[in-house]
């Protein structure tokens, strides 16, 4: 038997189904449909379930449902229904906003991106949906909100791309279409029609936050491994009784880093970069086009670029 356990260890330990603490006030139980998987047990648990929907949980999967098919009947559409070609040329597949003509319309001719409105108000109604699941969720459970406003965060980039800028812009056409490579398309195109995003200050502070939460969450998760021996793990534990795992790691960390975080305090780190990431992001782009013109001329205007 091995002394431990984590992600590159070969044994699986199963038991009985944990079904969890009962949800709500009224001791609401889950479904009961629970099963195990050899290869999830590799990576971590073995076992799947039990689910809990909920009405939320359920009408956000049908909105999102509507979503997917809209845009992916029309993505088909597009190669003549054509199952191999339309495989084969999926990053290149779009459904596009209605055009600068429409405005802010709301009845826009399906064809020339009435589909993109359906398709856009299901998603984002799923999304919102799925974030009262979690709020509410969060609540029955008695955990604090964290993970709904950090959800929060990354659903603020989304509005803002593709609801509050259009809005205030006054186009849908401003908005970002759904497809892969014609969403990279709008993003290199967004930054070169107003001189180049990457003198906006808040594009700078998203990419600094982006890279800052892979690296200290990269950092912790292997942190956290390294010491799995210790009980590492068990971090809640280390917390309120300091013992040898988050010694060691300490240790480690100012030895490599000169920069002591505790078990405690390298969760608020990644949680405030993670979040900032999309926050100042969602900035950047609300301001352009809308206050800001040309981030190179600004750049030059504040002292942030040079001929």
């Amino acid at each position: 038997m091995a002394d431990y356990q984590n992600i590159f260890t070969q044994i699986q330990v199963r038991g009985h189904v944990d079904h969890g603490v009962p949800l709500g006030p009224d001791n609401e139980d889950r479904y009961k449909i629970t099963s195990f998987s050899h290869l999830f047990g590799r990576l971590g648990d073995a076992q799947i379930g039990p689910v809990y929907l909920g009405w939320t949980g359920l009408a956000s999967l049908i909105c999102g449902f509507f979503a997917i098919e809209i845009i992916g009947l029309n993505m088909m559409a597009s190669v003549n229904w054509n199952p191999i070609e339309f495989v084969g040329t999926l990053p290149w597949l779009t459904l596009n906003p209605p055009g600068p003509e429409h405005g802010l319309s709301f009845f826009v001719p399906l064809q020339e991106g009435g589909w993109w409105l359906l398709a856009g108000f299901f998603l984002t109604a799923s999304i919102l949906l799925w974030w009262v699941r979690s709020y509410r969720r969060a609540l029955a459970l008695g955990l604090g909100t964290h993970i709904c406003w950090a959800f929060a965060a990354a659903i603020w980039l989304y509005l803002v791309c593709g609801f509050i800028r259009p809005v205030m812009m006054g186009s849908w056409s401003e908005a970002v279409p759904f497809g892969i490579f014609t969403h990279l398309d709008w993003t290199n195109n967004f930054s070169l029609m107003y001189g180049n995003l990457f003198y906006n200050p808040f594009h700078m502070l998203s990419i600094v936050f982006l890279y800052g939460s892979a690296l200290l969450f990269a950092m912790h998760g292997a942190t956290i491994l390294a010491v799995g021996r210790y009980g590492g793990e068990r971090e809640i534990e280390q917390i309120y009784d300091r013992g040898t795992a988050s010694e060691r790691a300490a240790l480690f960390w100012r030895w490599t880093m000169g920069f002591n975080a505790s078990m405690e305090s390298i969760h608020r780190w990644a949680w405030w970069f993670a979040i900032l990431c999309p926050i100042t992001g969602g900035i950047g782009i609300l301001l352009t086009g809308t206050v800001v013109d040309n981030w190179f001329l600004w750049g030059l205007d504040n002292g942030f670029a040079a001929f």
